[in-house]
C-alpha cells in the first residue's frame, strides 16, 4: 500500500454500507473547502481540507488527513477552524469542481487513482444546491 499526497478535500458520511466520501477535486480557490464546509453543515464529516492521503487497497480507494492538518478546514474569511472528524473512508465518488457550465444531463464519467475507478461528477460549487447535488449522487451509487 503507497499513501500519496493529493491536493483535493475528503468528506464522509454515514451510509446504509458504512461511512463512504467524495473527494473533492479542482484549482486553487474554486471553492472545495467552501462545499466540504456546506457539506459538514448536513451532518458530513472531514476527511482532510487541500492535502489528502489516499491510497488503493484490495480494488478500493480509501482517504486520510495527513497529521498536521487533521481535524481542521479553511473557512476563507475566518482562518483554519476545527470541523467534525472522521478519520478515514473509503472514497467512492471523485467531485471535479468547475466554475464552467456544467451540462444538465452528462454522460457517465469516472476518475482512475492507481487503477481503481471510480464515478466522477463535474460540479459547479457555487450554487447552494451544490452539496445536495453531492449527497443524490453518493446515495444513487
Amino acid at each position: 500500500m503507497t499513501m500519496q499526497p493529493i491536493h483535493a478535500t475528503a468528506v464522509a458520511r454515514h451510509t446504509p454500507a458504512g461511512w463512504r466520501g467524495a473527494l473533492i477535486q479542482g484549482p486553487s480557490g474554486v471553492g472545495k473547502s467552501d462545499l466540504a464546509l456546506r457539506l459538514i453543515g448536513q451532518g458530513w464529516r472531514l476527511i482532510a481540507d487541500d492535502w489528502t492521503h489516499l491510497w488503493a487497497s484490495s480494488g478500493a480507494l480509501y482517504a486520510a488527513a495527513p497529521t498536521t492538518i487533521t481535524g481542521k478546514i479553511e473557512v476563507r474569511g475566518l482562518g483554519i477552524v476545527a470541523a467534525p472528524l472522521w478519520p478515514m473512508t473509503r472514497i467512492v465518488l471523485a467531485v471535479a469542481c468547475t466554475h464552467e457550465a456544467v451540462e444538465r444531463l452528462p454522460e457517465a464519467a469516472a476518475w482512475t487513482w492507481d487503477g481503481v475507478m471510480i464515478p466522477q461528477l463535474r460540479l459547479d460549487p457555487r450554487p447552494a444546491s451544490a452539496g445536495q447535488v453531492v449527497a443524490t449522487a453518493l446515495a444513487a451509487l
